[in-house]
């Protein structure tokens, strides 16, 4: 197992070249950077980061990632990452060699009566996740946060990591398997048809997740998940039981609430850093949905200025 620890101003390149250093299962990047850009091919990965966000682009997929969510990437996928930040950006990223991922996946999967028997062939078993971004919960948010705190502190024993990394795929396998229970309800017929448009129907999610506070149309969501605007809408309100005018809206306006409780920017400023186009729609919605205005939410929370 690698881990690595480096300086705070880059990260360094993860990918092939990483591998081939130490043939151990698992390698884990810890480290804090402002800038960083880097692009290339990478194994099953995990991606996190605290106190601040890096951007993604996967093919036509964009995804942001903060201390809310984490990102899955599979084996052989290429893409991009970039942090352009003030303040230092501190990231976990867990990289699980192929072989490790395949054989944690096959004692998920095969019976113990299969495991044990010693005529059951020792067969690969292809692992392959739902690349989209995953809010953090009660399952997974401990062992990363332990994994976390114990290489900050430099007390971590491999042993023990192993088998945090262990916990941390069988975790990830259980997670998979809730999310292929959501797919099969979808209202397709084939289950091939139903993973695809699952698939795309995420990406158009976390796309409208990373680009909310830019101009974003219809056409740009439904041209990041390589599906027809009409379908886009329809598929979209079926999923999520929102449609995604209503889910960039819904983002921009939880944004504007935080800038009005943790900033002293004025309303103005907010309504066209969170993506709004006018003062006057911004304060509708914000009323609207909230029964308040912007102003009166801000001396509700405290007002900074």
């Amino acid at each position: 197992m690698i881990v690595t620890l480096k300086s705070e101003n880059s990260f360094s390149s993860v990918g092939e070249e990483v591998r081939t250093l130490v043939n151990l299962p698992s390698h884990i990047l810890h480290e804090k950077a402002r800038q960083y850009d880097w692009q290339g091919t990478g194994i099953l990965s995990l991606k996190s980061f605290w106190r601040g966000k890096a951007l993604y682009n996967v093919g036509t997929g964009r995804y942001v990632i903060d201390s809310n969510y984490y990102l899955l990437l599979n084996h052989g996928q290429p893409y991009a990452i970039t942090i352009d930040s003030k303040t230092e950006v501190e990231s976990l990223c867990v990289f699980f060699d192929q072989d490790f991922a395949e054989e944690v996946y096959r004692n998920f999967s095969l019976k113990s009566e299969q495991l044990l028997d010693e005529l059951t062939p020792c067969q690969s078993l292809p692992v392959t996740f739902f690349e989209k971004t995953y809010p953090h919960d009660e399952q997974l948010l401990p062992i990363l946060l332990q994994i976390r705190a114990s290489l900050t502190a430099h007390t971590y024993e491999k042993n023990w990591l192993e088998e945090q990394l262990h916990q941390l795929l069988q975790r990830l396998l259980h997670l998979h398997h809730k999310t292929c229970q959501e797919v099969d309800t979808l209202p397709m017929l084939r289950p091939a048809t139903r993973q695809e448009l699952y698939k795309r129907l995420w990406r158009a999610r976390d796309y409208i997740a990373a680009s909310f506070t830019e101009p974003v149309s219809l056409a740009d969501i439904a041209r990041a998940a390589c599906l027809s605007p009409n379908h886009l809408l329809r598929t979209f309100k079926q999923t999520f039981n929102e449609t995604p005018h209503q889910h960039l809206t819904a983002r921009r306006l939880a944004y504007a609430q935080k800038l009005l409780m943790q900033t002293e920017l004025s309303v103005t400023e907010i309504c066209f850093r969170v993506g709004f186009e006018s003062l006057s729609s911004f304060s509708l919605l914000f009323r609207r949905h909230l029964g308040v205005s912007p102003q009166g939410y801000r001396k509700q929370k405290g007002d900074f200025r």
